[in-house]
């Protein structure tokens, strides 16, 4: 230890269990360094440097960089080694196949498959996999997770031969909670102490919603499935120094606002001040007034706001959750003492320097939703209902008419009788059961208590089922066409909805529990019912979903689904009480009482004593510690689910959900020179805000998809087709699904959808068959796009699939962050517009050839490339764009064609 500790900073900490050591920032600023300035992230970010430093990976320049952090910080590339990594199961899969894939190719050179092991704890919880197929009723739970592990159990037994074959690796089974909540609640420490030194918990995951934790004061961040396999193997994560946004908040929320309206605001403030790729650390005397839930609930959609962080630092009301959550006295003083030692304690009165500063007075907050297809897009409550009437007209060109100038329909001898108008807003008459329903644009047919960033705060989860309680006591119920469904975060919110009664109250209103996992959040909302989904068809119905989740992005939530609103599950009761969005809950009844007595939202919304009143009733740290006592043994099933063992996965050929990945076989020992992309044709070009679900979308599919072609020539039934994210471990049924949203344009084709043309031939088909007959000529692909290329969600295969398209480069106007990096992890070049140009301005039309050059005679980080297209008569076009290759290290990784290729070669070498 005391070799890397160049600054003499090295100190000990006296704790119960024995003194440890730790690298002293406070050491540091009493020689001469200052640091009490520096945000508290980047402290950390110091610290972990550090620590790390090995003048190899890490070096003193690095150190440097860190240290001398400024407002406006250089250029340069840092490194950060996250003390553990957090895994979901769908992008975890797809990292164990990886694994195992690299144990083969090592096995297959000679060498020991068990050295291939992560080098640092990694935690993999299975939460994404929960279909809501029934909900409802009682028996919703048990169903679904019987028809979960019928569906995925070959996805299973690779994990629990992982758990088993691997080193430093833990799986939480199925049924016990949502993996940002686990960690809130469970996994994150504070404090970690290894090898007896101490140092800041920190981790990077495979969810873009890591920073969740975040809110009790630990760095973390997401990052796709091929940067988390780097890391866990050892190597550190390069990144350009990061700007710091302080986010001061003062004031309190009003009365009758929730965390869930706060954070809906901060989403759209934060995007209109462009946070992409930036921390964000927040600060102020409102920090006082907020809960660590309220700020998890606040750091867990990060992504939505587009920095990478959104840090709370640790103070008493950190300790105050710990001691909650039931982290041992030991573990509380332990955090306690080492961030007062260590600089790391929030101080109001410290004079942090920040690159921007942003202040948000909490007192002004109104109630809120967002959509219906970008978290961003906020709405007041008491404008949703004329925000909907203006895109009913603006998107779909229907009029609006109110309830009562709809009319009276009749079923006849269908479940459906089909509206006539097509200017107006549209109605359906539906047969549910024995009773006919009248269904409209703008009618809410998924209401969704779903996803961490609310289930795992109590105030809005209480909130929910008192709101449900009183909605009982005035004889008010859901609407008939409402799907509901609650999916908690984690067992806890089970028990102390048990214990308070309100768990009964919500189910009275059909929100029974259906799964511990993100369900409708990731786009697991199951079928709808069959009356339900065919009106919607034969009607062309724009009907809304409601969810307290965290994104709301085209076709996830549902296929049929247009619309989709972000909200508490409050008001997610609240909908589903109205059973249509557009309905003034301000101002007009949201139903009417068994004497016809109308009922106001004022009249069943839950007050602030009674929420308070009822956590402190009913939650307890013994909840915690029964639910996490028992987390990693999982239920009966899991327990009798058979797994291979030995030290490389049997592949099983009939397979269509585990299938060994194509990346590693037989690798070249040396990469070859990176050379100009000459010929290529544009596959797609698409426009602005095209995230990861739009490139490879995680829910359900059809048997006229590419994905569903193949699945049924290999003899799947349709009823056991899953979904594309359940099926990221075979690249087979991957590769077609790239591209493969319903709801994706693509300028090149004339139909919505995974299309795309030949150019020479002028053929038009799916995406995949397209890329397959380019294949077979040789010919390279590029992809044209617009701003926030690649938004959303941490999804490896958005670029593993880019790859197996045969796309050999990018050109946006921006990216995200993490979509960015994943493609230069599977050695897909990212190039940028500069700055005003775009497709449009350049003059293309998407159907030239493509040259790009510069790239032969040596690459630099931010090159300037030449592009030149030339169209059918020989005209041609040039212009440049700017490599997004940001670093020497991602030079590195695209001349291997890959990160993990990149790893190897070194293990290899080694």
């Amino acid at each position: 230890m005391e070799n890397n500790d160049i600054f003499g900073i090295v100190r000990e900490l006296p704790t119960s269990s024995g003194t440890v050591k730790y690298y002293s920032l406070k050491a540091l600023e009493e020689a001469g360094h200052k640091v009490s300035h520096l945000p508290y992230s980047i402290r950390i970010l110091l610290e972990n440097a550090l620590r790390n430093y090995d003048d190899f990976g890490i070096t003193r320049e690095n150190i440097e960089t860190i240290l001398h952090w400024q407002p406006t910080p250089p250029d340069k590339e840092i490194p950060f080694k996250p003390g553990r990594v957090l895994m979901q199961d769908f992008t975890g899969v797809p990292a164990v196949v990886d694994i195992a894939s690299i144990r083969d190719e090592v096995a297959r050179r000679g060498k020991s498959p068990d050295t291939i092991n992560p080098l640092i704890p990694v935690d993999l919880v299975i939460d994404h996999s929960v279909i809501v197929d029934y909900f409802g009723t009682s028996y919703a739970y048990k169903k679904n997770v019987e028809v979960e592990y019928e569906r995925n159990r070959e996805r299973y037994q690779l994990l629990k031969w992982a758990q088993k074959s691997f080193k430093n690796f833990s799986v939480v089974p199925p049924g016990m909670g949502i993996c940002h909540q686990v960690n809130l609640e469970y996994l994150a420490t504070g404090v970690i102490v290894r090898d007896g030194v101490a140092f800041p918990d920190t981790l990077v995951g495979t969810d873009s919603h890591t920073p969740m934790v975040n809110g009790i004061g630990v760095v973390a961040w997401g990052v796709g499935g091929i940067e988390a396999e780097a890391a866990l193997l050892g190597q550190p994560i390069y990144f350009i120094t990061p700007e710091v946004v302080g986010l001061k908040l003062t004031g309190s929320l009003p009365v009758g606002t929730t965390a869930t309206d706060l954070v809906l605001t901060i989403t759209e403030l934060l995007r209109r001040h462009k946070v992409v790729g930036k921390f964000v650390e927040v600060f102020g005397p409102g920090l006082a007034n907020l809960s660590v839930p309220d700020r998890a609930t606040i750091s867990n959609m990060s992504p939505e706001f587009g920095c990478t962080i959104t840090y709370f630092p640790i103070d008493d009301r950190t300790l105050e959750y710990m001691r909650t959550t039931n982290r041992s006295v030991e573990t509380v003083k332990l955090v306690e003492d080492y961030c007062k030692a260590n600089l790391l304690w929030r101080d109001d009165n410290a004079q942090i320097q920040y690159s921007q500063l942003i202040e948000l007075d909490l007192s002004t907050i109104e109630p809120t939703v967002s959509g219906p297809k970008r978290p961003q897009d906020k709405i007041l409550l008491k404008e949703f209902k004329s925000k909907f009437i203006s895109l009913l007209e603006t998107n779909y060109g229907r009029k609006y008419l109110p309830v009562e100038e709809r009319g009276e329909m009749e079923v006849e001898d269908a479940d459906v009788a089909v509206a006539e108008e097509v200017k107006t807003l549209r109605t359906a008459a539906v047969r549910i059961g024995t009773e006919t329903e009248q269904i409209s644009d703008g009618s809410v047919v998924i209401a969704a208590i779903t996803s961490c960033t609310n289930t795992s705060n109590p105030s809005v989860m209480i909130g929910a089922g008192i709101l449900a309680r009183k909605a009982r006591e005035r004889g008010l119920n859901v609407k008939p066409w409402v799907k509901t469904s609650l999916a908690p975060g984690s067992k806890v919110v089970t028990d102390y909805l048990e214990r308070s009664g309100l768990l009964t109250d919500l189910e009275a209103l059909r929100f029974h529990v259906v799964g511990y996992g993100c369900t409708s959040c990731i786009g697991n909302s199951g079928p709808l019912p069959a009356p339900i989904a065919k009106a919607i068809d034969e009607n062309d119905l724009v009907v809304a979903s409601v969810l307290s989740g965290n994104r709301n992005f085209e076709a996830r939530v549902h296929p049929q689904v247009k619309m989709n609103f972000l909200m508490s599950p409050i008001l997610v009761v609240a909908y589903a009480i109205a059973g249509r969005v557009d309905i003034d809950l301000m101002n007009e009844p949201i139903g009417y009482d068994p004497n016809l007595e109308p009922v106001y939202l004022r009249d069943i919304w839950p007050s602030e004593d009674e929420i308070r009143a009822t956590i402190a009733r009913v939650i307890t740290p013994d909840d915690f510690k029964r639910s996490y006592s028992t987390i990693f043994e999982g239920d009966e099933q899991w327990q009798a689910l058979d797994a291979p063992t030995g030290k490389t996965f049997q592949w099983d050929s009939s397979s269509t959900y585990i299938k060994e990945a194509p990346f590693f076989k037989n690798l070249p020992d040396k990469p070859s020179t990176p050379t100009d992309i000459e010929g290529a044709r544009v596959l797609l070009w698409l426009g602005d805000s095209v995230t990861t679900d739009h490139i490879s979308p995680a829910g359900s599919f059809k048997e006229d998809s590419a994905a569903g072609r193949y699945l049924l020539s290999r003899g799947v039934e349709k009823k056991d087709f899953n979904s594309y994210g359940s099926r990221r471990g075979n690249d087979e049924v991957m590769v077609r699904g790239t591209f493969a949203n319903v709801r994706i344009k693509n300028r090149i084709a004339t139909r919505e959808g995974g299309y795309s043309v030949h150019i020479p031939s002028g053929v038009e088909d799916t995406v995949y068959d397209t890329a397959m007959r380019y294949k077979a000529e040789n010919t390279p692909l590029i992809v044209l796009a617009g701003k926030e290329y690649g938004s959303g969600s941490s999804r490896d295969w958005a670029a593993k699939g880019t790859y197996l398209l045969g796309i050999r480069a990018v050109i946006a106007e921006s990216y995200e962050r993490i979509h960015r990096s994943n493609l230069v992890g599977m050695g897909v070049m990212p190039l940028q517009f500069l700055d005003g140009q775009n497709a449009d301005s350049l003059g293309l039309t998407g159907r030239e050839s493509f040259t790009i050059s510069g790239i032969t005679e040596g690459l630099t980080p931010g090159k300037l490339l030449t592009v030149t297209a030339t169209d059918h008569t020989g005209a041609q076009k040039t212009f440049q764009v700017i490599c997004r290759l940001d670093s020497k290290i991602e030079i590195a990784y695209y001349t291997h064609g890959g990160i993990l290729q990149y790893v190897l070669r070194q293990f290899l070498a080694n």
